[in-house]
């Protein structure tokens, strides 16, 4: 069965763990390495004949229209995420109605058409900013994968049904897969995880929810396609979670492409 794929495209001084050490006024002048980690995962779709949902920031679609192009000529989805890498929680709902305003503007300048799917920066889409769900239903939004049905300080919704759902807002909800397991749901659906789990968790993972009829949903973004990326001064949790095992990612997901077949987020909806 098709398994979706995504990539949250953003800089590796963007992310959340690395926030104390780059302002964000410093980003103009931080040097992209963006093209690395992209160029590696383009090479590996390639090789594999898979699609992917590519869910861009809006500060690099301004920057970098050329990828937006890329990814549409070579068949896969674009998406929103949001402008800045703010957490919803901090934006408020005006502030979220002005982040995708500016990020759609900046998509559809460099070519794509309306993003019909958006994922919140840290999968900060919880019960306390529910209302997001509206703002997202009110700009035409068809689906969001903002919801990590998992138990963590800083999101998730850990009683949250795994896997494809409609909501009241009438959107569809898309959540990262996660793994059932004594009692409660296991984050196996990307990122750090994917670089801290042993590779064959995760094919495990994929596998089960292949058997059972459920598609998968696993994300990455470029910079863990970048083991050579500047390393930040950072406490040792956030390094820890930064750099742990980025040499792996790549080998780790030719091997998942190899097993499963992947498409866009998209491509999984309509099938399901």
């Amino acid at each position: 069965m098709l398994h979706a794929l995504s990539f949250d495209v953003e800089e590796y001084f963007q992310v959340a763990n690395l926030r104390a050490n780059f302002d964000e006024k410093s980003w103009g002048d931080v040097p992209s390495r963006l093209d690395v980690g992209m160029e590696a995962i383009f090479g590996a779709l390639e090789r594999h004949g898979a699609h992917a949902t590519f869910f861009f920031l809006g500060w690099v679609a301004e920057r970098r229209p050329d990828w937006v192009r890329r990814c549409l000529d070579a068949g896969h989805e674009v998406a929103s995420h949001g402008w800045r890498h703010a957490f919803l929680q901090d934006l408020g709902p005006e502030g979220l109605e002005e982040d995708l305003a500016k990020t759609e503007a900046a998509l559809m300048a460099a070519g794509a058409p309306m993003p019909r799917g958006f994922r919140a920066s840290t999968f900060t889409m919880t019960r306390e900013t529910w209302w997001a769900m509206e703002v997202l239903a009110k700009r035409g939004y068809v689906y969001d994968s903002s919801i990590h049905p998992v138990s963590h300080p800083v999101y998730g919704i850990p009683d949250f049904e795994p896997g494809i759902s409609r909501i009241e807002e009438g959107l569809w909800e898309f959540p990262v897969s996660t793994w059932r397991a004594l009692g409660r749901n296991w984050p196996v659906g990307g990122g750090g995880y994917f670089r801290l789990l042993p590779g064959v968790v995760t094919s495990a993972a994929v596998r089960q929810m292949d058997r059972r009829g459920i598609p998968a949903s696993l994300y990455l973004h470029p910079w863990e396609f970048d083991p050579e990326q500047p390393q930040a001064n950072a406490n040792f949790t956030a390094r820890f979670r930064h750099y742990l095992n980025l040499e792996r990612t790549l080998p780790r997901l030719e091997r998942l492409l190899e097993e499963f077949e992947f498409g866009s987020l998209e491509q999984v909806l309509a099938q399901a």
